[in-house]
């Protein structure tokens, strides 16, 4: 697909007298992974709702590879946060994966049966989740889970993938192996990445630019030229200083009046000093 798969165009939201962001102008191309950055509140996880067509823009458009967002957009995929299942749960990872096909005609008979299962046991391979696909979902570790939730999201062979903080409550070992997997998808596929995240770090080798939302305001650009101490500081209206240390991000700040939440809640914390 050529041109951009994502097109948003003068977007605004608000929700009463208070904006989250407006004038937002973005594209996104096949295969370019952004990471959406932000304290709570800015409004990253809303945004992916607007994607999904869950929630209507105050003002402006969006266009999802050339259609409205909603459910009918087959283009779209979709993943998570890991959030723990009930361990009674008796769902199978097979079946959690399967539900990624809903919605699409596979016929009747046979045939449509064996092509369903077909797709499903090459996602389930495609992440490595064999060992696990007939077990009880709810019996899995959250690792587990978030491996078959990356491959029903991949099953429909989606154009643009969105993940709202798919690395939450996973060790660092998962966080790699989630990641290398959403990266390995639009390397191979040439799936756009909106990548949602409160930690730069695990994902900053892969990330092409980045879209950092604070206080009604954004900036959209490469990593070097948002993720700066003038940059942040602008965004945040106080003193922001933005360390490198062996290829990490690290970034301190002062309270700020924009946000609930420190300015350096989102990525790791540091205890030496800044100069």
């Amino acid at each position: 697909m050529s041109g951009a798969v994502v097109e948003i165009e003068g977007a605004a939201l608000a929700f009463g007298e208070r904006t989250l962001w407006s004038g937002l102008d973005l594209d996104v191309r096949p295969g370019e992974f952004l990471a959406v950055l932000g304290p709570n509140g800015s409004g990253k996880t809303t945004l992916l709702r607007v994607l999904l067509g869950l929630q209507s823009l105050s003002a402006g458009k969006v266009r999802i590879a050339g259609r409205p967002p909603g459910k009918g957009n087959r283009r779209l995929g979709y993943v998570p946060q890991q959030r723990a299942m009930d361990q009674q749960l008796t769902l199978r990872g097979a079946d959690l994966v399967g539900l990624g096909l809903d919605g699409d005609r596979w016929g009747i008979g046979l045939r449509g049966l064996r092509g369903r299962r077909r797709r499903i046991a090459e996602a389930v391979a495609a992440v490595g989740a064999e060992r696990y696909a007939s077990s009880p979902v709810g019996r899995l570790s959250g690792g587990e889970q978030q491996r078959l939730r990356v491959a029903q999201a991949l099953i429909g062979e989606p154009d643009v993938l969105l993940c709202d903080e798919p690395l939450a409550s996973l060790d660092l070992t998962h966080q790699r192996i989630v990641t290398e997997l959403i990266d390995g998808r639009r390397r191979e596929a040439g799936t756009a990445v909106l990548f949602v995240t409160h930690e730069i770090n695990p994902v900053l080798p892969y990330v092409d630019r980045v879209l950092y939302l604070v206080g009604g305001r954004f900036r959209i650009g490469t990593p070097d030229e948002v993720m700066n101490s003038a940059t942040l500081s602008e965004l945040y209206g106080t003193r922001v200083e933005v360390v490198r240390v062996g290829g990490q991000i690290h970034v301190a700040g002062a309270q700020s009046a924009l946000c609930e939440d420190e300015v350096h809640h989102h990525l790791e914390h540091t205890d030496e000093p800044v100069p």
